[in-house]
């Protein structure tokens, strides 16, 4: 008796495995995807001029003289080449149809402000650049005035806040906010003036 209830529970257990093996479903042999590595930015901008992006200086400078210019076409890949592909041009200005900011990609801005320069005359420099770095990262609040020609007087003026990557080899401009000077905003003193010494400080 006790012989045949041990080949019964080996023979139910054989059957109970046997089952579950063919329930389970089958192993994929298929090999999964890896994902594929990122890009180097380099390679998804055009090429950058290397004077452009050798230091904070140069990069600033570029950004002011590449918008700047008599009526006509700007060089946007130049533009394009400071920065990330992912960037952000944000201007906070109030007008009277709307407080909210207006947040642009690289191509946006480079569409509307290529309607506005093609036919006006735009001149746009610092006045102050107070630069905060840390790491890879820095933080530049820029003072500006707009001309409409290199002698005239500005027809405004603002800040540009900056924040800029280093990838080890570049800097790269990651995001521009702009807000414009007005009665009840005005620049404070010490962004509203060329200093004698160079515009960093």
């Amino acid at each position: 008796m006790k012989h045949s209830l041990l080949v019964l529970a080996t023979l139910l257990l054989v059957l109970t495995r046997a089952h579950a093996q063919q329930s389970s479903p089958p192993q994929s042999t298929v090999p999964q995807s890896q994902p594929a590595p990122p890009q180097d930015l380099s390679s998804r901008v055009p090429r950058a001029k290397p004077d452009d992006v050798k230091s904070l200086d140069a990069i600033l400078r570029a950004i002011y003289d590449v918008i700047s210019g008599p009526a006509g076409e700007r060089d946007w890949n130049r533009f394009r080449s400071l920065c990330v592909p992912e960037a952000r041009l944000t201007s906070t200005a109030k007008n009277a149809a709307s407080s909210a900011p207006r947040l642009l990609t690289v191509d946006d801005y480079i569409q509307r402000a290529g309607k506005y320069f093609s036919t006006h005359g735009f001149y746009e420099s610092a006045i102050v650049n107070r630069v905060q770095t840390f790491g890879n990262i820095a933080q530049v609040f820029s003072s500006y005035e707009s001309r409409n020609a290199p002698n005239e007087k500005p027809f405004t003026r603002g800040i540009n806040s900056i924040q800029f990557f280093y990838d080890g080899s570049r800097w790269w401009v990651l995001s521009i906010l702009w807000d414009e000077e007005s009665p009840a905003n005005p620049l404070p003193p010490e962004m509203a003036s060329k200093p004698s010494s160079p515009v960093s400080e």
